[in-house]
């Protein structure tokens, strides 16, 4: 029979994000695709630093060793290089001890269009474009931006916003077209009406299967939705996870409170939010990822 993914929680990265590969894409930027190769090729042998999201990553597959059986998580790497100046990658990715056996090389164009091929829940990149076609594709995806720390411990943390990324964008469009009183009217008003899901309600529920396996009180995963809402607009949120089955650990509704300082006591691994706002407030305290979705970024598109 052919190997499968069924029931494994896929996550996709590209091979910038999960290491630090400035100096190769420097060159690469002022000199060209020969000298980058050239470059790859005479460094193979160097370990590359762990770039912003190799925490996030190694916690994922720290999680296979909580529960018996075949792994339950798989980490896949998508990289714009070429099997040849990838070697680098796997050298370095051999070197940290990181169970990571299977990648797609699309040497130099866009790997986004394996996202879907490998099943992933979730992809994550530094390229803008990147993250944008694999959204377009109807697949979880952000824009891992620099800076940030990790949580300490072995318990993987992730932290959501709702509108965009959990949830469609249909009550932002609200919010941003006719002003708060009219988005809490409307929160009010449809109260009993789920929300239509976003882009990361796959992953979210992935997530929650996956916390299900462990028995209560021993699971390393723990999850928050943090959002700008407020009541009585939390009515509406709590009902649609309700409808969907999803447990959500920790919810908090901030009302337009700066929300990294919350996202450090937390203690986030890593935090999804449409609005590049508010990821420049979390990275100051903790790993961020871009979502580029939604009305908020119908301009930047």
């Amino acid at each position: 029979m052919p190997v499968t993914f069924d029931g494994k929680l896929v996550v996709a990265i590209s091979s910038r994000a999960l290491f630090n590969l400035e100096e190769s894409h420097r060159i690469y930027e002022a000199e060209g695709l020969a000298a980058y190769h050239e470059y790859q090729i005479a460094h193979e042998e160097d370990v590359l630093e762990p770039g912003d999201a190799f925490p996030l990553v190694r916690k994922l597959l720290g999680i296979n060793q909580r529960l018996s059986g075949e792994p339950r998580v798989e980490v896949i790497l998508l990289s714009r290089n070429s099997s040849d100046t990838g070697l680098r990658v796997f050298n370095s990715i051999q070197h940290y001890g990181l169970p990571i056996s299977r990648a797609a090389f699309a040497g130099g164009a866009s790997p986004h269009r394996y996202v879907s091929a490998f099943g992933a829940h979730l992809f994550l990149s530094t390229d803008y474009e990147d993250v944008m076609g694999a959204l377009d594709a109807g697949f979880a995806a952000a824009t891992i931006l620099p800076g940030g720390k990790a949580g300490e411990g072995d318990e993987l943390r992730i932290a959501f916003d709702g509108d965009a990324v959990l949830f469609s964008d249909e009550s932002e469009r609200i919010f941003q077209e006719s002003g708060l009183q009219a988005f809490t009217e409307n929160e009010q008003r449809s109260a009993r009406q789920p929300l239509h899901g976003g882009p990361f309600k796959g992953f979210l529920a992935a997530l929650h299967n996956l916390q299900s396996e462990f028995a209560p009180g021993e699971c390393p995963i723990r999850t928050a939705l943090v959002t700008a809402r407020s009541a009585p607009a939390h009515e509406r949120v709590v009902r649609t996870l309700r409808e969907w089955n999803i447990r959500i650990d920790e919810s908090l509704f901030l009302g337009g409170l700066d929300k990294g300082v919350f996202l450090k006591a937390f203690g986030a691994d890593v935090f999804f939010d449409d609005q590049q706002g508010h990821c420049e407030s979390a990275r100051q305290h903790v790993p961020a990822g871009h979502v580029p979705h939604g009305i908020s970024n119908q301009g930047r598109r």
